[in-house]
């Protein structure tokens, strides 16, 4: 199904996804070497409850997960990069962290995802992946105008990623949001110009660039959700979402201040 928002359905969604960028930013600015996931998770549950949003994962049970998931975030580590199942798990110096939340509020939801080095040791190879998903999704923002296509949003990802050297995996991407979280269309992280759904003022979409250092492999770890590198290399993963209007791109997923 592809829903297409009216302007007050969009103006509820912005308030989702200031609520989305708050809970991710408090998180990832909490995170210090020692923090464990199932803090990070009870972070996120106390505010998403607290601000009388629900949670899109905690029931979530697609067919490519274990499910249900249980949990209210995604917590990817080092060679985790999609849906990394909250566990008892202490960040070390150096760990490089995806964290991906998606709420509903008012009936409308909104999700986003960063990422990020835990402590001082900083590892150039990390930060500049985590820069190119960034420059991705802005190449991807900047092609999302009314009338333009899903594939040119999916060619200016892909053309940041292989520009910087790394392999694009198809299998998961980006995708419509709404009333709901996972919609039509999906939006691959590379494709060719000109094809796909043609983009109307009321569409929202989930932009959701993401690599691995060196393969476009996926394994699936033994939780039956996360998603690892087959080589066990490093991977980030950036997104938010956005809507189409008749002037241009929204993005929804800004933090309130």
């Amino acid at each position: 199904m592809i829903e297409i928002l009216d302007r007050a359905d969009v103006e509820r969604a912005r308030r989702t996804g200031a609520l989305v960028a708050d809970i991710l930013r408090t998180a990832r600015d909490r995170a210090t070497v020692g923090t464990n996931l199932l803090d990070i998770d009870r972070w996120a549950k106390e505010m998403i409850l607290g601000a009388g949003a629900t949670s899109c994962y905690v029931d979530y049970a697609p067919s490519f997960g274990r499910g249900p998931f249980g949990h209210y975030i995604c917590t990817s580590v080092n060679d985790a990069v999609l849906h990394g199942l909250p566990h008892d798990y202490e960040l070390a110096d150096g760990d490089l962290v995806s964290l991906d939340l998606a709420v509903v509020l008012d009936g409308v939801a909104a999700d986003s995802a960063l990422s990020f080095v835990v402590g001082p040791t900083q590892d150039p190879a990390d930060l500049a992946m985590i820069e190119t998903t960034e420059r991705a999704l802005a190449a991807a923002i900047s092609a999302a105008a009314p009338g333009a296509r899903i594939g040119d949003i999916s060619h200016a990802i892909g053309t940041v990623l292989k520009d910087a050297g790394y392999e694009v995996n198809l299998e998961f991407g980006g995708h419509g949001i709404g009333s709901t979280m996972h919609q039509d269309p999906h939006v691959a992280n590379d494709g060719r110009p000109g094809r796909g759904y043609q983009l109307r003022p009321g569409l929202m979409l989930a932009i959701e660039p993401w690599v691995m250092a060196d393969t476009a492999r996926l394994v699936t770890d033994e939780d039956g959700w996360t998603l690892r590198s087959a080589t066990g290399a490093r991977t980030a993963h950036s997104e938010h979402t956005v809507a189409i209007t008749e002037d241009g791109v929204q993005v929804i997923t800004l933090p309130s201040a």
